[in-house]
């Protein structure tokens, strides 16, 4: 699923009658061999694009470490990566086509050889919600035109890159 422009790292009700609902998520910071990063784009409720990478919702039964490759299947035709370290953790509220979710993300970082992605398993709303893939280079992420998520993942992956997954995953904005 997207976020939204109007998210925050602690979870704000945007309408006072109505709990948000709960949306555990898994994403993944997918790394090929050349330290670019494979990210999506889609836009947000007011037409606004902005890029992320794989992952998705937390289904009943699964952990997030599962759900995370089950992500990464699902999204790029992967099977059998091994998932690495959790590097970061984000909560914030969206809307979403009239839904107001408590997106709780947990980041992992994985590394991959180059391949051709497969999106032949995308779920009917990431097909029509999906509009491109690429992978980002750090460089390219630095000069990003367009917003990316979260906002400051270039100095993020930047940093990941040279010192290493941190011991403990990092609270991370919006």
């Amino acid at each position: 699923m997207a976020e939204s422009a109007r998210c925050t790292t602690r979870p704000v009700r945007t309408v006072p009658d109505v709990e948000p609902v709960a949306r555990p998520t898994a994403r993944v910071l997918l790394l090929d061999d050349a330290d670019r990063l494979l990210l999506f784009r889609s836009l947000d409720d007011r037409g606004a694009a902005f890029w992320y990478p794989v992952g998705g919702r937390v289904e009943a039964g699964e952990t997030v470490q599962d759900a995370a490759v089950r992500e990464l299947h699902e999204e790029t035709g992967l099977s059998n990566v091994q998932l690495g370290p959790e590097v970061w953790r984000r909560r914030h509220v969206v809307g979403w086509r009239g839904v107001e979710y408590d997106i709780r993300e947990r980041w992992f970082i994985a590394r991959v050889d180059r391949f051709d992605i497969d999106t032949s398993g995308f779920t009917h709303a990431e097909r029509t919600e999906v509009l491109e893939h690429r992978w980002w280079s750090p460089a390219e992420l630095a000069n990003a035109k367009e917003r990316l998520v979260p906002a400051d993942l270039a100095a993020r992956l930047t940093e990941l890159l040279t010192k290493g997954p941190p011991a403990e995953p990092r609270e991370v904005g919006i």
